[in-house]
């Protein structure tokens, strides 16, 4: 016991909340391999016998529901991040660089952004989706992502670009090189741990987005993964195998995703907390 605190409340809290994250994954993972039949009856019973029966009537649907959710969700995923990144990155070196009136008022703007949630501005932004001829389409759900999550990664992008010496641009500029050189070959490789951590976050906000889609692309033009297993829930009776399967299956390429950068996550994350 240390400072009059039991020695076991700091694992029985770290305890608690592992068995608060892992039931849920407890519950999805036992039943997509269990029979369709056994899940409404018995839930959190081990799959014994497993089965792939589920999984593959999820891939071999009729409707190829999961196939082309899928397709659009890495579309829209890959689309969005990649013009963020870019867009992110050069405004917030702009903005770490130049210091008036018009960037601090810039920046303020920024930040009410972040406030604001995507539902509130949803409908004035389907108003101008409509006016443009862009409602309906993926190009309107990457424009929406792009506009609403770019703040985020000029602020994080801003945090790491000013502990970035400036003496190094300004012996690229001595050297003959532009701005846009100085950006791309200098400042932006130094970037990489945030450009990570920027890359994980919105690929998976993105990713799990589901009313925007549902809103923007409407339920008979389009659909992404989360909205995918929306619509593999029917009125009146839900096949709860498929289910399972399908919300398996599309968390598979995010988790993934993180795993294969997740090295670079963590360095984002401290390099974060420690750079400013």
């Amino acid at each position: 016991m240390k400072h009059g605190k039991p020695s076991w409340l700091r694992p029985g809290v770290a305890i608690t909340l592992a068995a608060v994250f892992f039931v849920p994954l407890y519950f999805v993972l036992a039943n997509v391999f269990k029979h369709g039949d056994l899940i409404a009856k018995q839930p959190a019973q081990l799959p014994l016998p497993p089965t792939l029966a589920n999984i593959e009537a999820v891939l071999t649907r009729p409707d190829r529901l999961f196939w082309v959710s899928l397709t659009n969700s890495i579309v829209v995923t890959l689309l969005s991040v990649l013009v963020l990144i870019v867009l992110s990155a050069m405004l917030g070196h702009y903005l770490a660089r130049t210091r008036n009136r018009w960037t601090r008022a810039l920046t303020l703007l920024l930040l009410c952004g972040l406030m604001i949630p995507p539902q509130v501005i949803l409908i004035p932004i389907t108003d101008v989706l409509r006016f443009t001829h862009l409602m309906a389409t993926l190009q309107g759900l990457v424009l929406f992502n792009v506009g609403y999550y770019v703040p985020f990664g000029i602020f994080v992008f801003m945090g790491f670009i000013r502990a970035v010496p400036v003496e190094l641009e300004e012996a690229a500029r001595i050297d003959g090189a532009s701005r846009m050189q100085v950006f791309w070959r200098v400042v932006f490789p130094l970037l990489r741990p945030a450009t990570a951590s920027v890359v994980i976050f919105l690929s998976v906000w993105i990713w799990n987005d589901f009313i925007n889609p549902l809103i923007i692309l409407g339920p008979s033009q389009g659909t992404t993964i989360t909205t995918g297993i929306y619509r593999s829930i029917g009125q009146y009776q839900a096949d709860f195998g498929s289910l399972f399967a399908l919300m398996f299956l599309a968390t598979l390429p995010v988790l993934i995703f993180y795993l294969a950068l997740q090295r670079q996550f963590v360095k984002g994350l401290t390099g974060g907390a420690t750079k400013g």
